[in-house]
Formats: structure tokens, sequence, C-alpha cells
């Protein structure tokens, strides 16, 4: 099924899967075209700060200041032409063996609360009352909650924006952006070092990604 059908679909009922492989081969299916297509998306944007020569970017400088500001890319006091190569450093794909492992541990595979009932496969914040689901262990004084999605694409699209925006990830595009420098394409075993501030595990949470694009073969979706 071509991935614009699936961006709006709802998510399956994973837990009817009594065999493992079976489960983890329909979430797998599931996803990948989600992943396809925001990674397809960032490759457009990709292409068009590429594609820009320094006469152009006075005439493209409202879109490139827009997109500086979602990416938090600092613009008062550069020049356009800064601006586009630090923005090339963030806008750029996510290996999918690297968004499948994760969408499967942070979703358990797709069966959890915020999977089933706010399309949310990355257990991505919000702080907004009302914005999503209220964890059941929320401690006490805490006001976030885990943000609802309208579909799974949503959800990717968010989290690989996460990645290649926020702070804490600025090794993960680091690693990626000198393997681009060696013209090769970084893989998901190679930029999951970059996670360590993704979970408060760190390390234990790195070994255990890597662990499973390892045992279930994800890198073979990076090619």
């Amino acid at each position: 099924m071509p991935a614009t059908l699936l961006a709006g679909t709802k998510v399956p009922d994973f837990s009817q899967y009594k065999d493992v492989n079976q489960k983890k081969t329909a979430f797998f299916e599931f996803m990948l075209p989600h992943i396809k297509k925001s990674n397809a998306a960032i490759k457009k944007t990709r292409h068009f700060l590429q594609a820009l020569s320094p006469s152009e970017l006075s005439k493209q400088q409202p879109r490139l200041i827009a997109m500086a500001e979602s990416y938090r890319v600092g613009h008062k006091d550069k020049t356009l032409l800064e601006v586009k190569k630090a923005l090339l450093k963030k806008v750029d794909v996510i290996p999918p063996s690297l968004a499948l492992a994760q969408a499967a541990n942070e979703s358990a595979w797709g069966t959890s609360r915020f999977a089933r009932k706010a399309s949310n496969f990355y257990g991505q914040w919000c702080f907004t009352k009302g914005c999503g689901l209220v964890p059941r262990q929320r401690g006490d004084g805490k006001g976030h909650e885990v943000r609802k999605f309208d579909s799974a694409y949503g959800s990717v699209k968010s989290y690989i924006h996460n990645l290649n925006s926020h702070p804490a990830y600025a090794q993960l595009r680091e690693i990626r952006y000198k393997k681009r420098q060696q013209k090769q394409r970084a893989t998901g075993l190679e930029l999951v070092v970059g996670l360590e501030k993704y979970s408060q595990r760190k390390h234990a949470y790195v070994k255990e990604l890597s662990s499973m694009i390892r045992y279930n073969k994800l890198g073979q979706y990076d090619s």
C-alpha cells in the first residue's frame, strides 16, 4: 500500500499477534512507509537548500529565516549563506533502522497505550493541558502530557524533526555531517550513540537500541 494511503490509517492491533516474529514483521511493515515518507520530505527540502545559489539567497530570505527558526538555527548575526550551511547540518534524513528500533522500543512494538490511543510511537511530550494523554505515573507537580497525533506519520515526522533540531542531539547530527563530508551515508548503528539524552537510561538505552538494530537486521533498510 502506498505511503500516502497509509498516512491516515489507524494503528493496527499488534497485540493480536501470538507469534513474535509475525508481530515484528507487521510492525516494521506498518512503520517503514511513514519513515520513508518523512525522509522523502526532508530530502526535498535539503535539495532546495543545496540548489540555492548565492544570488538566490536574498530572494528566499523569508523561507530561510522561517526554516532557521523551526530548526533552532541562530540567524540574527549570520549571513544568509551561513544560515544555509547551518541548516544543511540539520535538514537531513534519519536512518530507517534507527527510527524503526526507537519506535519499537518506545511503543512496545505498537502495543503501548500512547501508540494505540495517541498514535505516539516515540514517547514525545507536550506541555499544554489537553495536548495529549496524561501519563499514569506522572510525578506530583509535573505538567507534561504524551502528545497526541492524528496519525503514525505525524508522530514520525515530529520525531525526526526533534532529532534534527533539538540541542540534545547535536552529537548525532555531527556524526551524520562528518559522514556526509566523506560522501558516505550514516547508518543507524553509527548515529545511535548520539541518543544518550533521549532516555534517562542513557548508555543502557543506546546499548539496547544497538542490540535491537543488530538482532532484527534493521540495517538492511538503511541502503
